[in-house]
């Protein structure tokens, strides 16, 4: 099987649709990096596969090989920064066109995830992050059971569970945690996403959905609460235009002041997007989650 040699597989779930899975699971997948991991992201969203473009390879093609797929390479490990290497497989790569639809019926659907369970080798890993559609599917259902089948004891290290703060959010996601207790998947925590806006223009942080919601909920069902995760429009200007990020003199999230990240180096020399990544407002807020995330999976190991 593919995921032998993958040493934890975390789902990113939610009841929800455009809570921010795929940027979650973008920026989780970078800060595992950035900690030394070998790291695999699998899109299992299958009529909106995202993932190709947060990490602004859509234009890259899967070769076929013996042992299966190969998946996208979107950086190679580089042991003397103490970065991990990531890659990344998604239907996005097989169609023909970006704008293709995906109109399939449930047992379609279901084969393909199965097939990704087993025919892209990834080789060794430490996290292979599995990126999700929203609800509670054929999809959700078919990569439980095929997962909980075919993997060891542990493997599955369990979910990672993304909302936002809105009451409207929360009652669909909560769907998902009982999803979890149903379908015996563990849950590791829970991702409060966009909470809090970060303007572009001036040095705010301002509570535009709201905030707490999904703290809330965490304990509501006993479990882990990873952190709050506000929208930084430079985070998105990265992933479209590979831009580094700045700030105003001032910005200040989560209590760290942004503006002076700009003197660790020169923006035009980074290449990389996990490079680039480290200039966000959203990597020291991700590191907190991502230390939430891997002790949690040491727990449950």
């Amino acid at each position: 099987m593919s995921l032998s040699k993958v040493k934890h597989i975390v789902l990113i779930l939610s009841g929800k649709g455009g809570v921010g899975k795929s940027s979650v699971t973008t920026q989780l997948a970078l800060s595992l990096s950035l900690a030394g991991h070998s790291v695999g992201v699998l899109d299992v969203d299958l009529t909106g596969p995202s993932i190709p473009r947060m990490f602004a390879i859509e234009d890259s093609k899967v070769i076929q090989a013996p042992g299966g797929w190969l998946p996208i390479t979107v950086h190679e490990a580089d042991p003397a920064a103490g970065i991990g290497s990531l890659r990344v497989m998604s239907l996005g790569f097989l169609l023909p066109k970006r704008g293709d639809a995906v109109v399939w019926r449930g047992p379609k659907k279901t084969a393909m995830v199965r097939q990704f369970l087993s025919d892209v080798y990834w080789g060794d890993l430490d996290y292979l992050l599995i990126d999700t559609p929203p609800g509670t599917s054929d999809e959700h259902i078919s990569l439980a059971e095929t997962l909980l089948q075919k993997t060891s004891p542990g493997q599955l290290a369990g979910a990672v569970v993304v909302t936002t703060p809105q009451a409207v959010a929360t009652a669909d996601v909560r769907k998902e945690l009982n999803f979890c207790v149903k379908t015996n998947i563990r849950v590791l925590g829970v991702v409060e996403n966009m909470s809090g806006f970060v303007c572009p223009n001036c040095s705010e942080c301002t509570n535009i959905f709201m905030s707490g919601g999904g703290q809330v909920m965490a304990q509501d069902f006993a479990v882990d609460f990873l952190g709050k995760v506000p929208i930084d429009p430079q985070f998105s200007m990265l992933v479209e235009t590979g831009r580094v990020p700045q700030y105003p003199a001032g910005t200040e999230v989560n209590g760290r002041d942004m503006s002076t990240t700009q003197e660790a180096g020169d923006p035009g020399e980074i290449s990389t997007l996990v490079r680039k990544y480290q200039f966000c407002s959203l990597a020291p807020i991700f590191n907190t989650v991502t230390q939430g995330v891997i002790r949690a999976v040491e727990t449950a190991g």
